[in-house]
């Protein structure tokens, strides 16, 4: 199992983070058999303020490069992705067209 953890920014209004969550309430179906499909075997999103922080857990087959490619060819993902752009903003440092950015682990318990 590898662990990433991953963050992004929401646009900083309260209405919007709050259809944010309630979509995070019923993800489609889709969306879900896509991340599961991926190699992604446990996912969870925090939120503190307009900062989202993810952790996924995943197996040995997972790639970003082949998630991406295949929800490149996955209308409903990309239905899904764009519908959330209404929602998220890239973090200040991102570069152009980066959403989620892999966080750097600086510290661990033994």
């Amino acid at each position: 199992m590898k662990k990433y953890c991953l963050a992004l920014d929401l646009k900083n209004d309260p209405a919007l983070i709050e259809e944010y969550e309630a979509y995070h309430k019923s993800v489609w179906p889709e969306i879900l058999e896509s991340i599961k499909g991926s190699g992604i075997e446990h996912m969870e999103i925090y939120r503190t303020g307009n900062r989202l922080f993810m952790i996924m857990e995943t197996n040995d087959s997972f790639s970003f490069e082949a998630k991406g490619a295949a929800d490149a060819g996955n209308e409903k993902v990309q239905e899904w992705e764009k519908l959330m752009w209404k929602f998220q903003q890239p973090l200040p440092w991102a570069k152009e067209g980066e959403k989620w950015i892999i966080m750097d682990k600086i510290f661990e318990t033994n």
